[in-house]
C-alpha cells in the first residue's frame, strides 16, 4: 500500500509559532509513514520544515501590523490584487499536482481570515475532486477571542461545510476548546484533541547556561530581550545568560542590543538547540507561545513568562495564567516591563522547586499520527465497500 499522502498547509503571519508547531507535526506524520508536502507561504526560517519534508513555497506574505491588520509583502509594502492572485494559482497547482489523500488547514477556518482569498478556492477544490481528500482543521489550545460579531458563526459554517474533523492540540485538561472558542458545542463531534505538540525529549548541550531568555520569533519581543539585557547586566557575573531575539528582530535592534552585551552575556539571532538549552538552565524567560512553553514543559525548566498581548491578543495571556496557577511557571505582564520587575519574577521562580513533567499531555505530535492513521484507514474500507 502507498503512503497516504498529505497536503499541510501552513501560513505564519508574524512570529514563528505555528510555522514551528506545524513542522514538528509535519516530521511526527513523516516518521509513521505519510507522504507529507508542507506548503509555507511566509518569511523563510532556516530548519521548518524539518529536512528531508517536501516542501512548496509560496511567495511570501506578512502581517502588516502587529494586530495582523492588513497583508505585506517581504520588503513591508502592501500587496495588491496581481500578487494575490498568483499566490492563489500556485496553491492551487500545488494541490492539484500532489493529489493528496489529506489536506491539513494550519489554524484557518479558526484563524487566518486574512488568506480567505486563497482558501476558499482551495475547499472548492478539495470538494471537488475525486476521492475526495480528507480535510481537517490543525489549530493550537487556545484561540484568540474574536471580538467582532458573526466570526465565530462564520467558523462554524465553513467547518460544517467543508471540514472533517477538527485537530486541537492540546491537553482538554488544560484548556478545553470551549473556553476559548464559545461554538465549540456546534461542531463537537469533529473536535478530537491530541494532546500538546512538544518536541522530543532534549539532548544534552553542547553549550550550558545558567538563564536562557527567549523572544519566540523576534518580531515582537524588543521590550523583553531589553529588560533582560539590562537585569543581566546588573548580575552576578559568575552567572552566564543566553538571549535568543529570534530571527524577526530588526539589525538595527540586534546591533543596539550586541554593543551593550558583557562577557556573561551572550547574544544569539537564532538557536536550534534551544530546547537542549533550556534541560540545563537554571531558568528560562521568555513570552508564552504555544511551542516556546511546551520545550519549557518537556525540559522541566522553571520558567519566567511575559504574555505578548499587544494589539488585543489574549491567548499567550491565558497560558501564562493557566500556569501559574498550577504551579508550573511565574507570570509578570508585558506593559510596563523593567529591568527590576523581571529582577522580582526572577527571584521568585528560583525560590521554586523545577517543574514536574508529566502534568500535561506532551505527545500531541506522535498521537497527531495515530489519528490521521485511523481515519485514513477507514476511508479506505469505507471506500473500498462502497
Amino acid at each position: 500500500m502507498t503512503s497516504p499522502r498529505v497536503f499541510f498547509y501552513v501560513q505564519h503571519l508574524l512570529g514563528i509559532g505555528h510555522l514551528a508547531r506545524a513542522s514538528r507535526i509535519a516530521s511526527a506524520l513523516t516518521t509513521a509513514g505519510f507522504d507529507v508536502t508542507v506548503v509555507t507561504g511566509g518569511s523563510e526560517v532556516p530548519g521548518f520544515p524539518a529536512q528531508g519534508i517536501k516542501s512548496v513555497v509560496l511567495p511570501a506574505v506578512l502581517a502588516a501590523t502587529a494586530g495582523f491588520s492588513g497583508l505585506a509583502d517581504i520588503h513591508g509594502k502592501p500587496v495588491n490584487d496581481e500578487f494575490l492572485t498568483r499566490r492563489r494559482d500556485l496553491l492551487l497547482d500545488a494541490f492539484h499536482r500532489v493529489r493528496p489523500d489529506i489536506v491539513i488547514t494550519e489554524a484557518f477556518p479558526f484563524g487566518r481570515r486574512q488568506m480567505r482569498f486563497e482558501l476558499l478556492p482551495l475547499l472548492d477544490a478539495i470538494k471537488a475532486m475525486v476521492p475526495r481528500p480528507i480535510l481537517v482543521s490543525s489549530i493550537r489550545d487556545i484561540l484568540q477571542e474574536r471580538t467582532k460579531p458573526g466570526r465565530d458563526e462564520e467558523t462554524v459554517s465553513l467547518v460544517k461545510a467543508h471540514f472533517d474533523h477538527v485537530l486541537v492540540h492540546g491537553d482538554r485538561s488544560f484548556v478545553a476548546l470551549p473556553e476559548t472558542f464559545p461554538l465549540a458545542g456546534e461542531i463537537e463531534g469533529k473536535i478530537i484533541y491530541t494532546g500538546l505538540v512538544a518536541g522530543p525529549l532534549p539532548k544534552e548541550p553542547g553549550e550550558v547556561f545558567d538563564v536562557v531568555v527567549s523572544a519566540g520569533g523576534g518580531a515582537v519581543g524588543i521590550d523583553l530581550i531589553r529588560a533582560a539585557l539590562a537585569l543581566a547586566q546588573r548580575s552576578d557575573p559568575r552567572r552566564s545568560w543566553c538571549l535568543i531575539t529570534g530571527p524577526n528582530l530588526s539589525e538595527t535592534d540586534f546591533a543596539e542590543l550586541a554593543l551593550n552585551a558583557s562577557d556573561h552575556v551572550r547574544l544569539f539571532r537564532f538557536r536550534k538547540d534551544f530546547p537542549s538549552l533550556l534541560k540545563s538552565a537554571e531558568l528560562s524567560i521568555s513570552q508564552a507561545g504555544y511551542n516556546t512553553v511546551c520545550d519549557i514543559l518537556q525540559a522541566g525548566c522553571r520558567s519566567v513568562l511575559v504574555p505578548f498581548t499587544a494589539g488585543g491578543e489574549t491567548e499567550q495571556n491565558l497560558r501564562a495564567m493557566r500556569l501559574a496557577s498550577l504551579g508550573l511557571a511565574v507570570a509578570i505582564p508585558e506593559v510596563g516591563l523593567s529591568a527590576d520587575i523581571l529582577r522580582g519574577a526572577v527571584e521568585a521562580a528560583l525560590a521554586e522547586c523545577p517543574p514536574r513533567s508529566g502534568r500535561l499531555d506532551l505527545n500531541g505530535a506522535r498521537r497527531t499520527g495515530d489519528i490521521l492513521g485511523e481515519l485514513f484507514e477507514a476511508r479506505r474500507i469505507q471506500q473500498a465497500s462502497s
